[in-house]
Order: structure tokens, then C-alpha cells, then sequence
């Protein structure tokens, strides 16, 4: 079987893929990943050949771009159909000489979906977040001055699917790009536990757990408690960490706190708080007892998979989403601000009532029963047999 598969610039969207990909290439199947060159090495050692998606005035990879993303509809729709197109002839080339079975792309790796439209080939959405349908969605909480935004876009919008449909990607509408329905195909990296609305969705939606990797390098307790702090690799809100680290530094718990991109030093940090550029997430939520978390999908679904409860501070609708389910089943607390008070009182909470981690335990049971990458597998190789 040949697979042709297609990720965003993302390591949340990226990471959980590459089990399967392992799984799939150690099964002797072709995986040709049409990724980026900030993860080709990964890429590569999972068994599958990279193909380099750089160089094609990819606006996606923009930190302005993506930013603004989120919050301007129609310059969203404009930016995946720019990407899409600025990729059309050399996925083209690459779909005609490598002759798939299957496409599987990112959930918004929308230039995958439509390749897959556009040369009659089956498609695979591969969701490293939850799914979202109309019920699921509603998690996303976007209110009535959203809406309007959207309705003002729609001309905007419109002329952007005029754009497709003149390079010969048959699309009415926005809604056959970026929706999936209960018809699609999908491979979703979390349990029917964790998933909003599951009983929602159909039986072509396999929910295979989480991709967790193996700890590489052990981390030491040394305290009674250890605190995890991590806001994901890219943020900067100094600020929070700062009162993590003024809340934290007066316990008697070990406290872990990784910064990502954000290198810059900070001034008194006390004895028992670990200031880290990364770490081995694995190896610090094996040894941790609570886990402060922006609800990034992966970081999370790893926390839980740990048993770790959690304490939300999501930054996104799409977090925001994380923390309410995480919250709905009782596995963590959601900050009320980014105050020291508020900070250690929720961490307190979550150590001294068992019943977060009982539920966290829960999840985590959940996480562990499911098919994984196998099941995955099965799944991809009964559409081609």
C-alpha cells in the first residue's frame, strides 16, 4: 500500500502521527510525507520518505500568518487556498509519479483533502485535536459577534473558492474543505472518553488513544511532590511564569518548569523550582503530581495518560475546548487568572482532593484500551483491500 500523507508546520499535528507512520512502514507499506524541513529527520527515522513542502511560498509558515489565523475567517481561507495552490504543481507531480491508495492529511491540512479531491483518490483526515461536528463545535464556544464576522467574510470567501475551482479543485463551498462529515474517514489520536459528543459521530471515526512516546531519559523525584509547569513551545507569557514560579517557590514540592522558545533568564528563582528550555515531557509527567498546562491536545492527553491531573489554562478556543472536557470529567481545575493566589490554590486543590486524580486514572484507562496504531493500520489497509 502507498500512502501519501500531509501535516501542517506544526509538532502538535506532527507528533502523533509518526506511531502510526512506524507502524505502517515496519508493515512494509510506503509512506511519503509531505511535511516540512524542520521534521524531516523525525520524518525520516519513522520509515517513511520526506518530501519537502518548503521553498513554495508557503504563507502557513508565517508566525504572523498563523497568529492571525484564529481570528480573521476570511484571511484563513484565503491563506490555506494561497498555500494550496502555491503547492498544486509540485503535489500534482508528486501524486502522478508516486500513485497513492490513499491520501491521509492533517484535519487542516486542507491542500491534502483537496489533492485527494482532485485527483479521485481516498481520502483519510487525520485529527490530532478532538473532532468537531455541529455538536462537538460547541465547545469552541464562539459567540454571536463570531458569527457575524463570518456572514461579513462570505464575499471574500467566495472569491477564494472561485480561485480552486479555476485550478480544477472541485469545491462548492468552504464547508467542503473544512468540514468533515460523518462519511469521512477519520483516524482521531484520543478515546471516545475523552471525546466531546462521541456518540455523535460515526463508525468511520476510529479513536485510536493518544501516540505516547517512551521516556527516554529518566527524571528524578525529590521532592514528596513534583509540580509540572509548561505552556507549550512557543509562548510567551512571561508573565504567568513569573507567577508560577513567585506561587511555586514557596512549597515544599519539586517544581519543573519548561519554557520552550522563551530562553530568557529569569532573576531569583528559588531552590526548589527547575527553570528548563525542554525536557523529556514523558519522563518529568511519569514522576508528576500535578501538571499546569495551556490544554495544548498532546500535552494534555500525555498529562492524563500519566494520571497527572491537570490545571487549565487554555489560550485558544481550541484549548478551551481541552479544558472544558477535562474539567467536565472531573480530571482538572480551571484557572480563574493568572494570579500567585489563584495558582497555588489550584494546584493545591488538585494534590489534596483525590478525586482528581481518581478521575485522571479514569482517562487514563480509557487512553490505554483503545486500538492505537494497529487498529489504525487495519483500518487504512481495508480501504485498499
Amino acid at each position: 500500500m502507498k500512502i501519501a500523507w500531509f501535516c501542517i508546520p506544526a509538532h502538535g499535528h506532527t507528533n502523533p502521527t509518526l506511531g502510526l507512520v512506524r507502524e505502517l512502514t515496519a508493515a512494509g507499506h510506503e509512506v511519503y510525507y509531505f511535511s516540512f524541513e524542520m521534521f524531516r529527520e523525525k520524518i525520516e527515522k519513522a520509515g517513511a520518505q520526506f518530501i519537502s513542502c518548503d521553498g513554495y511560498d508557503f504563507d502557513m509558515e508565517d508566525k504572523e500568518n498563523a497568529d492571525r489565523v484564529g481570528k480573521d475567517k476570511a484571511f484563513a481561507v484565503e491563506l490555506l487556498v494561497s498555500s494550496t495552490l502555491a503547492l498544486d504543481e509540485m503535489v500534482t507531480r508528486k501524486i502522478e509519479e508516486i500513485r497513492p491508495d490513499v491520501i491521509v492529511s492533517d484535519s487542516v491540512a486542507y491542500w491534502g483533502k483537496l489533492a485527494a479531491l482532485k485527483h479521485g483518490i481516498p481520502y483519510v483526515s487525520s485529527t490530532t485535536t478532538f473532532a468537531f461536528n455541529r455538536y462537538s463545535a460547541r465547545y469552541m464556544k464562539e459567540g454571536p459577534l463570531d458569527i457575524v464576522k463570518m456572514l461579513l467574510a462570505m464575499p471574500r470567501i467566495s472569491r477564494q473558492i472561485r480561485r480552486l475551482q479555476d485550478s480544477g479543485y472541485p469545491v462548492k463551498g468552504i464547508l467542503d474543505i473544512v468540514q468533515n462529515d460523518n462519511d469521512t474517514r477519520t483516524i482521531v489520536y484520543t478515546s471516545k472518553l475523552f471525546q466531546p459528543c462521541a456518540e455523535t459521530f460515526s463508525d468511520r471515526y476510529h479513536f485510536i488513544g493518544p501516540s505516547i512516546r517512551p521516556v527516554a531519559q529518566p527524571v528524578q523525584k525529590t521532592a514528596e511532590k513534583t509540580v509540572y509547569v509548561s505552556m507549550g513551545t512557543v509562548n510567551r507569557n512571561r508573565e504567568f511564569y513569573r507567577s508560577c514560579i513567585r506561587a511555586l517557590g514557596k512549597t515544599p514540592w519539586q517544581v519543573i518548569l519548561s519554557l520552550g522558545h522563551n530562553t530568557e533568564p529569569f532573576d531569583s528563582v528559588p531552590d526548589n523550582v527547575r527553570i528548563c528550555d525542554f525536557v523529556d515531557q514523558m519522563a518529568v509527567l511519569s514522576i508528576a503530581d500535578a501538571f499546569i498546562t495551556h490544554c495544548g491536545m498532546n500535552s494534555a492527553s500525555e498529562g492524563l495518560y500519566f494520571q497527572v491531573p491537570l490545571v487549565l489554562f487554555p489560550q485558544t478556543p481550541e484549548q478551551g475546548a481541552v479544558a472544558r472536557r477535562t474539567q467536565e470529567l472531573g480530571a482538572g481545575i480551571r484557572l480563574s487568572s493568572a494570579s500567585e493566589d489563584d495558582i497555588l490554590a489550584a494546584v493545591r486543590r488538585v494534590l489534596d482532593e483525590p478525586a482528581y486524580k481518581e478521575n485522571a486514572a479514569r482517562i487514563s484507562d480509557s487512553f490505554r484500551a483503545c486500538g492505537g496504531a494497529p487498529e489504525a493500520r487495519a483500518f487504512l489497509e481495508s480501504i485498499c483491500s
